[in-house]
């Protein structure tokens, strides 16, 4: 499948893991980008892991060959319309929700 990619934290984990069948869809892609929330997310896991130095390297690694995509006003607009919408609809932003205004 061919195209564009915004990976997420469980497909780069996935990656990182040596997963071919996620390997093999990104191998077609045309470009494929990671939000900086998913960096500082992987940071995060590395630092509590029990073989934490190795796990930063590898995250290091993974960023310095990463198209990653740092929130800019745009994205911070886009995101308070999003939240806006949902809580007029009853439905709060949880989770990752919040790297959809990116995407849009």
């Amino acid at each position: 499948m061919t195209g564009r990619y915004l990976l997420d934290t469980n497909i780069v984990i996935g990656l990182l893991g040596g997963d071919e069948a996620i390997r093999g869809q990104l191998g077609q892609a045309a470009e494929v980008f990671v939000p900086t929330i998913v960096l500082g997310e992987l940071y995060f896991g590395a630092r509590k892991s029990a073989k934490w130095e190795e796990n930063v390297a590898r995250v290091d690694d993974f960023a310095s060959r990463a198209a990653v995509l740092a929130p800019d006003t745009e994205v911070a607009r886009r995101y308070g319309l999003i939240k806006t919408a949902l809580r007029e609809q009853g439905r709060p932003i949880t989770g990752e929700r919040h790297l959809g205004g990116r995407d849009r």
